[in-house]
């Protein structure tokens, strides 16, 4: 009889795992030069944008995939096979095996302790590319180019991506994307990740562990300066999570020192969980009938 496979707490614990996270900012706000934050020994650049400009004379490693095709291959070879899939389904045992005969063995991946993909948002260009060449992307009566079954596909290539590095154990996985300011029906600044397709934008907050925003916050004097928003409840509206409940809500600009925060040992949860009294402000008081 095989026996319940349940982890043990003290196993849990003592396991490696690795942080995956998303950061947003503007374009030009110095997202890929986080990467001089890091060290480059132990660190993979998958750099879709070609904007290495910003680490020239960095000595990092780096893959550029140019295809859809070479980003589900990258995602399977280093984060290895779902066997839950079926063979003919990307990140399947068939995949995986099919990429490791043209890339060799994956234990080269080995010594990275983090994957920096710069950024989700070529990603998600790329894959919106491939999905319109697709049967989905075509209707059935007519064979004429079908958007919203392009958009669907797009949708669940790119969750299936995301999914499957997210699940990359031991290894540190960081997403760059360009953030978009908008204004809504009522006038008011809301921001949202520049990816193609909505489905996207709205899922991967779930997916990851970490998502920050590196925007202009002033300083006490009025002075711009480059911070990491981490904190759902901020004044800016800037979106972030932070699952760890380890960072403050702004943290310096400095990805090595932010994954250290994250990975220092718990408090015990009775210091790091309170449920403070909560009091909601007064209601606007209700106007009098033929008042107004």
């Amino acid at each position: 009889m095989m026996a319940l496979p349940i982890i043990g707490a003290d196993e849990r614990l003592a396991q490696r795992k690795g942080i995956k996270g998303v950061i947003f900012g503007r374009s030009g706000i110095g997202k890929t030069s986080l990467l001089w934050t890091l060290n480059a020994s132990t660190t993979l650049f998958l750099d879709l944008e070609a904007g290495d400009l910003a680490v020239e004379g960095l000595e990092i490693d780096t893959l550029r995939p140019r295809t859809w095709k070479e980003c589900r291959d990258f995602a399977v070879f280093i984060g290895g096979p779902n066997p839950a899939l079926r063979e003919d389904q990307p990140y399947s045992q068939a995949h995986f095996d099919e990429v490791c005969g043209r890339y060799g063995d994956p234990a080269v991946i080995g010594k990275y302790e983090t994957v920096f993909i710069d950024s989700i948002t070529v990603a998600g260009r790329l894959c919106f590319q491939w999905c319109r060449g697709q049967p989905e992307a075509f209707s059935e009566k007519t064979g004429k180019p079908d958007i919203r079954g392009a958009y669907g596909l797009h949708g669940r290539e790119m969750i299936g991506w995301l999914t499957h590095l997210q699940h990359t154990r031991g290894k540190h996985v960081w997403f760059v994307g360009i953030l978009d300011e908008r204004l809504d029906d009522f006038n008011r600044k809301v921001f949202q990740p520049q990816i193609d397709g909505s489905k996207t934008g709205l899922e991967l907050p779930g997916i990851v562990d970490q998502v920050i925003t590196m925007a202009d916050i002033p300083d006490p004097g009025g002075q711009p300066q480059r911070a990491f928003v981490c904190q759902t409840l901020n004044p800016w509206g800037y979106p972030a999570k932070d699952r760890s409940g380890r960072l403050d809500m702004v943290e310096a600009p400095h990805l090595g020192r932010l994954m250290e925060k994250i990975q220092r040992p718990a408090a015990p949860a009775s210091e790091r969980l309170t449920w403070p009294p909560v009091t909601p402000a007064d209601p606007a008081p209700a106007q009098e009938p033929g008042h107004g």
